[in-house]
């Protein structure tokens, strides 16, 4: 069986594709996020996905890499990583009352043939109306500065929602495991193939 790699420094990632009990490794694929003029947010993540794959294909040349982007979009504005708590709370007043779409793109590359499957899985969630001071505690408890959006929906963060909808809900994490698994069963790996 080829090695599996996920292209990803990301901790959330990696804790999704632990679920499917895989043994795989991860690796930083370090490059250049930077979106193209008036590039459309399903582009962006189709493209980075698919970078990510493939940037590490010298490091592996005969695997099965995993590449996924996420891109949150609202108002026609990307919101990208916060990093600081006032970029975050800014994020999270523009989002109040709204919908947000999340384009996660996933690429399952193979380095040995240059074969790649490519998709890009939509989610939306729509947020409630909250108070500055709610989402001021929002952010001191939870500290989602790392998280495109500002939140954390496998933590506190599914209190700001009004409604999630999608076929994956692993997608606004950032990796959709129901697309991912038809990719590898299509490649040859079947997480359920072993009891062990």
């Amino acid at each position: 069986m080829q090695p599996i790699v996920l292209a990803s420094s990301s901790p959330y990632r990696q804790a999704l594709l632990r679920r499917l009990g895989l043994d795989f490794v991860a690796a930083a694929p370090n490059i250049d996020e930077t979106p193209l003029a008036n590039e459309a947010p399903e582009a962006l993540a189709r493209r980075l996905a698919s970078g990510k794959a493939r940037a590490l294909n010298d490091r592996h040349s005969n695997a099965l890499i995993i590449g996924s982007d996420q891109v949150a979009w609202a108002d026609g504005e990307r919101l990208g990583k916060p990093g600081t708590f006032a970029n975050a709370l800014a994020q999270l007043q523009r989002s109040r009352g709204k919908t947000v779409t999340f384009y996660t793109g996933l690429c399952l590359y193979d380095s040995a043939t240059g074969n790649e499957q490519l998709a890009v899985e939509l989610y939306q969630a729509s947020f409630r109306d909250l108070t500055d001071t709610q989402l001021r505690n929002y952010l001191i408890r939870e500290q989602p500065y790392d998280c495109a959006g500002s939140f954390k929906c496998e933590g506190l963060g599914i209190t700001l929602f009004e409604s999630l909808a999608g076929d994956d809900p692993n997608t606004l994490i950032g990796l959709p495991l129901i697309r991912l698994t038809s990719m590898l069963r299509k490649a040859g790996i079947d997480p359920l193939a072993n009891a062990t």
